[in-house]
């Protein structure tokens, strides 16, 4: 789960990380007033759920707050668009209200769980407020990093490794210590999947401050911390997401294509949508069934495909291993009878039950189209996307 960024910023203040001071404004005059209480020039960001804002015009500098109030007129109502977002962009209806800051040096400082070793890694760089992607593409090395053992936890010599990574001078380690180990603090205690500042900046006067901020939660650990669920912003995700969420399908995206999938398996599913790429389709969506055997869940996945409205073929491949055959076949019955589908059906079952399955397909009297295998299945839901016969 994400959260915006001055909600982020809220948590790094309550663990003691220094943060500029603002606040949050939902119309402009309230944009205004926030710059008249923080004179001098301010910044104005747009609040969404994605990443690149500066890029896409999301980010702008006020002199004054006349000038304040006029920006946040321009961003609050209006959509933006980023390289991480769809076509349609994101909705905007806050704006953070910061004072601008003098900044000498930039850093990037972040947590996430390396899957590999299994535990909490620290990593920092020098090339701050700019894409830490390319800067681990073009320059690895100016990434360090430090995994923590969460039964011993983040010690100073941790912090001593980075800072001096980063060339940091001695004063500097010392304040940059405190605010890493509160910044693991807040990550263990919070269940996050990635906690990240880019940039962490010093300014003149030598003083931290957490620029930007963004913070992941676990979505399996969310039962544990209502005050976090509360956070969630329903109208920064796409309505099919949210709905797939309240159908209990956590595991699905919305993507800009006709063909929707219902796939077992995070893997397959994207193999899936790699294939039919390649075809020459265009995937609606990434939705992995799960291995759950409950055909309400099938019956919630062909709601979802009814109401996105670009969906012009469904495709459904399952190779069984813990999911069973039969019982997908007995959700897509039941969908069927519950909804008024039209669209095009490619069905390929392989694994578990899978003959059983396509026994109660075929007795149904439904309506599908059979593949024997992933490629063929592929082939023929682009062809019936693209409304070409059998």
């Amino acid at each position: 789960m994400r959260i915006h960024e001055y909600q982020a910023k809220a948590l790094l203040s309550e663990f003691n990380i220094p943060i500029p001071k603002g606040g949050v404004a939902s119309t402009p005059l309230e944009a205004g007033k926030i710059a008249t209480e923080l004179g001098n020039k301010v910044v104005i960001k747009a609040q969404v759920y994605s990443g690149s804002r500066g890029k896409a015009g999301g980010v702008k500098i006020a002199n004054n707050p006349q000038q304040a109030e006029k920006l946040a007129m321009q961003l609050i109502g209006s959509r933006l668009v980023t390289h991480q977002t769809t076509s349609e962009g994101t909705p905007v209806h806050r704006v953070l209200v910061e004072e601008a800051i003098n900044i000498k040096r930039e850093f990037y400082l972040s947590i996430v769980v390396d899957s590999t070793s299994r535990m909490p890694v620290i990593m920092a760089s020098e090339a701050g407020g700019i894409d830490i992607e390319e800067i681990a593409s073009v320059s690895p090395t100016k990434i360090i990093k430090v995994h923590i053992d969460t039964a011993t936890g983040f010690q100073d010599y941790h912090g001593r490794k980075l800072g001096y990574g980063i060339n940091l001078d001695r004063e500097q380690i010392r304040q940059a210590i405190h605010i890493m180990a509160n910044l693991y603090r807040l990550f263990m205690e919070k269940d996050c999947s990635l906690v990240e500042i880019n940039p962490l900046v010093v300014t003149y006067n030598g003083e931290f401050l957490a620029l930007d901020a963004k913070i992941n939660f676990d979505d399996n650990a969310l039962y544990r911390h209502s005050d976090i669920n509360q956070l969630f912003d329903k109208e920064q995700e796409h309505p099919l997401e949210v709905e797939a969420k309240e159908l209990d399908i956590s595991n699905y995206i919305k993507m800009n294509g006709d063909i929707g999938c219902m796939v077992n398996g995070a893997g397959l599913a994207m193999a899936v949508m790699d294939l039919i790429n390649q075809v020459g389709g265009r995937p609606a969506n990434f939705l992995d069934i799960g291995t759950v055997n409950d055909y309400k869940r099938v019956v919630n996945a062909f709601k979802i495909f009814i109401d996105d409205p670009n969906v012009k073929a469904i495709m459904v491949n399952i190779f069984g291993g813990i999911s069973r055959g039969d019982i997908i076949a007995r959700g897509i019955v039941e969908a069927h009878k519950q909804m008024n589908i039209h669209l095009p059906l490619v069905i390929r079952l392989a694994g578990t039950n899978a003959n059983d399955g396509k026994h109660i397909l075929e007795k149904s009297k439904i309506d599908f189209i059979e593949a024997n295998d992933l490629y063929e299945a592929a082939r023929k839901a682009t062809a019936a996307a693209k409304g070409e016969t059998r």
